[in-house]
């Protein structure tokens, strides 16, 4: 302490701005892995007399709020110096001279100047950035210290234990909340999962106390409650899925309760994403939830090998339990009628979005709210068959009560006239989530099948009026992805979706309901194809057209997707032909669409060819690969004929309807499926044979095989 009474510190402007450059230096140098060129006593003295806040001859403490620019200039750069390097330390990025240099600076920081008691100060700081930095750099000794030693700071431990036991508004406890936030976050990633649970039992009954405070179950007037401050919301939002998270990654028997909080307060959430007059803080707090009953919670910052353990702590079912009872319950009380969507926002802000289809929906949030009911059911019908109770009429309630609430909010769900097509059409960009629908919707179906006692057509027309026919949602999953059997290998293979126990349950399926899988390839094929919402055109083509393209570009490439209609009504996505090579006055083309007579079909045939597209351009007629079969593809590069006088103009021609085509079209959708799960079965033996495929695949193979047998009669 007495080389620290030895510095002596002025507040004129000079002073101020070679503060700067001492502490600027210093950075530089520990950027560059170099030691600064002034001594680590001297570096040290700096950093914590700008913590201390010095601002005048005598050494007089600034009060609370009331800082000069210059002085949260040198305190925002000492922090952010600080905080370096403790994570150079950790992190053990520095040469053996470096680190003695970086840790002598800490040495006499926090042993000899008590420095910790004075960063901790700063959290009640006025200044958010000074509040924030303050934080950030006590997160990085806190842990830094664990690294080292094992034991946690007692003195950030009392802090946190204080604010949170208070449970007041203010950025003590924004700044408390982020630092515990990113301490768990370091312990959930690093090698010190072990001390995870000594320190949420120390922290156990002040966030429980916290949490019952902000997140009640009702909310009264003039009651203090999460929805009133979006800063603290947001960060105590963040803080309960890395609580949640480190349920799921522990392996522990005993859960503590403040790692239980999202289930426990489940329905003060729900409560939440209807009632707070924050938009993102409604969001958020569905986007836990949703987390939390996919057991996905911390996947953005988590690695997958950390949510993938198959460990749970002992109540763990009957928390997902009361999570599904809780949001069961809000949804037969009303609750999706409270929801609200807006219109989906953009890099650029919240500005509504408008086109010719109106309002884009925010897909987020429907996608979410989506996800967080067949969930809920899914885990419900569980528990309904394991005590033998017959819930099919209250699940297809359920499912209608979904459907209205899409239809209510987006203007495309409203004209779907096949309700399976919704899963593809709201999750065709986003795969993890729409293999997660897809396999809820599958256990809805199979508990139904179950419960109704319906035969087997009756049960699959019951399953189509509530968008739940299994049949129906594999082969717009298929038409999603245009029969592309490659892509269905990626999702193999990943571990980022649950496809591979999705597809091994529904070809079991299969294999006993061919007849089944047939009728839906013909309703799928009369039915418009799915388009999602944030894209115009999506390749879901199932039939032979011919294709004219004319306007003044030279050379350009076509990819289109056609689908008729109940009407006869062909359905294209808006195309823009543009020619790259010309001026920049490119606008938007015409389409004009006309029918005429289409090429042999695959049941006339009865076998799976390559198809010609006719294009009348000039060059040969364009092969395409099984595939790509349906898509409509202009070669590359060929010139097209120019028609200087109007603009370019793609004319497509589509076939009349007539009677035979529906039988057609519904065979043609069965072939290309079937070629594309053969060829699938093909790759994954190749792979297989060379020792290439991540896992054995010898049951999925036999799946494979039994439902190629099915197949031969029909195709």
């Amino acid at each position: 302490m007495e080389s620290e009474a030895g510095i002596t510190e002025h507040t004129d402007q000079s002073t101020t701005t070679e503060r700067v450059d001492r502490l600027a230096d210093a950075y530089r140098s520990l950027l560059m892995g170099l030691c600064p060129s002034q001594s680590a006593e001297d570096v040290a003295l700096l950093i914590s007399s700008a913590v201390r806040g010095l601002v005048s001859d005598h050494r007089a403490r600034a009060p609370a709020g009331i800082c000069d620019d210059s002085w949260v200039d040198v305190s925002c750069l000492s922090l952010t110096l600080l905080e370096r390097i403790t994570s150079n330390l950790t992190s053990r990025s520095l040469s053996p001279a470096v680190t003695w240099y970086c840790e002598d600076i800490l040495a006499l920081s926090f042993q000899r100047l008590a420095l910790m008691s004075h960063i901790i100060d700063q959290f009640q700081n006025d200044d958010r950035v000074v509040s924030h930095l303050a934080a950030k750099a006590v997160s990085a000794c806190v842990f830094h210290q664990v690294h080292q030693s094992g034991i946690f700071s007692p003195v950030w431990l009392q802090k946190c234990v204080q604010v949170f036991s208070c449970s007041s508004h203010g950025p003590d406890l924004d700044s408390c909340l982020w630092s515990l936030t990113e301490v768990l976050k370091r312990l959930l990633k690093g090698p010190h999962q072990d001390l995870l649970g000594e320190l949420l039992a120390a922290l156990d009954a002040s966030l429980s106390a916290l949490c019952s405070k902000f997140l009640p179950e009702e909310r009264t007037t003039g009651a203090q409650c999460l929805m009133d401050a979006t800063s603290t919301a947001c960060l105590l939002l963040d803080l309960l899925e890395v609580l949640t998270a480190s349920s799921l990654i522990g392996g522990a028997d005993i859960c503590l309760k403040s790692q239980r909080i999202t289930i426990i307060h489940s329905s003060a959430l729900l409560t939440t994403v209807s009632c707070s007059p924050q938009y993102f803080v409604k969001k958020r707090a569905l986007l836990l939830l949703k987390r939390a009953v996919l057991q996905k919670a911390g996947e953005d910052w988590a690695s997958a090998g950390l949510l993938s353990t198959v460990l749970r702590y002992n109540n763990f079912h009957s928390d997902m339990n009361m999570l599904a009872h809780s949001v069961l319950t809000a949804v037969a009380a009303g609750w999706l009628q409270s929801v609200q969507v807006k219109s989906a926002s953009y890099f650029g802000g919240t500005k509504v979005i408008i086109d010719e289809e109106g309002h884009k929906p925010d897909c987020v949030v429907l996608r979410a709210v989506s996800l967080l009911l067949l969930k809920s059911m899914e885990l419900h019908i569980q528990t309904a068959r394991a005590k033998g109770v017959d819930s099919a009429s209250e699940v297809y309630g359920y499912l209608q009560s979904l459907w209205d609430f899409l239809r209510r909010c987006s203007v495309q769900l409203t004209e779907v006239t096949h309700p399976c097509c919704w899963v593809s059409l709201l999750f065709g960009d986003q795969d993890d989530d729409m293999m997660e629908a897809a396999k809820a919707l599958f256990s809805i179906f199979l508990h139904q099948r179950r419960c109704s006692g319906l035969d087997n057509l009756a049960l699959l027309e019951a399953a189509c009026a509530h968008g739940s026919n299994p049949h129906c949602h594999f082969l717009l999953l298929l038409q999603t992805i245009s029969f592309d059997h490659s892509i269905l290998l990626d999702f193999l293979i990943s571990t980022e979706t649950c496809f591979l126990e999705y597809f091994v349950r529904y070809l079991k399926y299969l294999r006993g309901d061919w007849q089944g899988f047939v009728a839906a390839c013909g309703r799928i094929s009369w039915h418009s194809s799915p388009l999602p919402l944030q894209h115009s055109l999506t390749g879901s083509g199932s039939d032979m057209v011919k294709v004219t393209c004319k306007g003044r570009s030279d050379q350009v490439v076509v990819s289109a997707c056609v689908q008729p209609t109940t009407g006869g009504i062909l359905q294209v996505g808006t195309i823009n032909l543009v020619g790259y090579d010309s001026s920049d006055q490119s606008d938007p083309e015409n389409m004009e669409v006309s029918e005429e007579e289409a090429g042999p079909s695959i049941c006339e045939s009865n076998k799976c060819r390559g198809l010609d597209v006719k294009p009348k351009i000039s060059g040969p007629p364009v092969p395409m690969r099984q595939k790509q079969y349906g898509s409509v593809v202009c070669k590359p590069n060929s010139p097209l004929q120019k028609r200087p006088e109007g603009p370019s103009v793609l004319q497509i021609e589509q076939p009349s309807p007539c009677p035979t085509m529906s039988g057609q079209l519904g065979c043609e959708t069965s072939a290309r499926a079937v070629l594309c799960m053969s060829q699938l079965r093909e790759v994954v033996t190749r792979l297989h044979s060379k020792k290439l495929f991540p896992y054995n695949p010898c049951s999925l193979l036999k799946l494979l095989a039994q439902v190629d047998n099915c197949s031969q009669p029909h195709v």
